[in-house]
């Protein structure tokens, strides 16, 4: 079974629920396709299994013993990158406009390294994550190699959780892509549910199973209410409701999955949604 945890905008604990649910799981491959901002692997000790450069950007590069220094490639690009020759391969965007005017055909675009992709081992499976060049962006397609590593590195029968982006851009839909449910993460305030809409139409657009969780529910409980009136006129499963509890904060300051602090009222709401997400699969 393959879960993405997906929230529509940052900061509504998406990170700390797939850890925790994680953590209730037999054997499963955790990848953090949220990659412009990667920390699901520092709540482990994990031992490195793999390490692979992901070449990604496309890059001017200029042969300069066809260059003859006519500088009509820093008249046509657009973003300053190129300077008579001179590349700034940290703002360069690998349009492909300098190589096609130049009159030498000197320029030729080739893809930099912008990130490692990474596999560690934990306790109950693996961690797959990207370390992010300076300067670098993640992409859709960083995330589909993600994945597509995360799948060699597990076994028959055994679960995949995805930490997906913020937002519905290109890195959300490729995360979704593929999963068998994608739990949405709602923090219930205005934005929080604006952010939450606009994510179940893209995964409704893809048709991909979605079921709902409210994080830190009863600091407004108006805008819960309306969230879970949404869930039921659209036949959506609203598999749980945390509380707002200072463990979590504890959690993320000791660096410590939610559920290991059993007493916590939010861990007690994580364990009670696993079994909920679990009964509505199978139903």
């Amino acid at each position: 079974m393959e879960i993405v945890v997906l929230s529509g905008k940052g900061g509504t604990g998406k990170t700390t629920v797939a850890i925790a649910l994680s953590e209730l799981m037999d054997k499963v491959t955790r990848v953090d396709c949220d990659v412009d901002a990667a920390n699901m692997y520092m709540y482990y000790e994990g031992k490195l299994v793999e390490k692979k450069p992901y070449m990604g950007n496309l890059v001017a590069f200029v042969d300069y013993d066809k260059c003859n220094r006519c500088g009509l490639c820093t008249g046509y690009c657009e973003f300053d990158s190129i300077e008579i020759g001179d590349v700034d391969k940290m703002t360069c965007e690998g349009c492909g406009v300098c190589a096609i005017v130049c009159p030498q055909k000197a320029i030729e675009l080739k893809p930099i390294k912008t990130a490692e992709m990474t596999v560690r081992e934990v306790h109950n499976g693996k961690i797959v994550s990207a370390e992010m060049h300076i300067g670098s962006e993640g992409s859709g397609k960083l995330i589909a190699k993600l994945k597509k590593l995360a799948k060699e590195h597990t076994k028959e029968g055994e679960d995949i959780i995805i930490d997906g982006s913020p937002g519905i851009g290109c890195p959300v839909i490729s995360s979704v892509t593929g999963s068998d449910l994608a739990l949405m993460v709602v923090e219930p305030t205005k934005s929080g549910l604006s952010d939450y809409l606009r994510v179940q139409d893209l995964c409704d657009h893809f048709d991909i199973q979605t079921m709902v969780c409210i994080n830190k529910y009863d600091i407004n409980l108006e805008i819960s209410n309306e969230i879970e009136a949404f869930c039921k006129r659209n036949d959506i499963a609203l598999v749980g409701k945390i509380p707002f509890d200072d463990t979590v904060l504890k959690s993320i300051e000791e660096l410590k999955p939610l559920v290991q602090y059993p007493e916590s009222s939010a861990a007690k709401a994580v364990v009670e949604m696993w079994e909920n997400i679990k009964r509505k699969l199978e139903e």
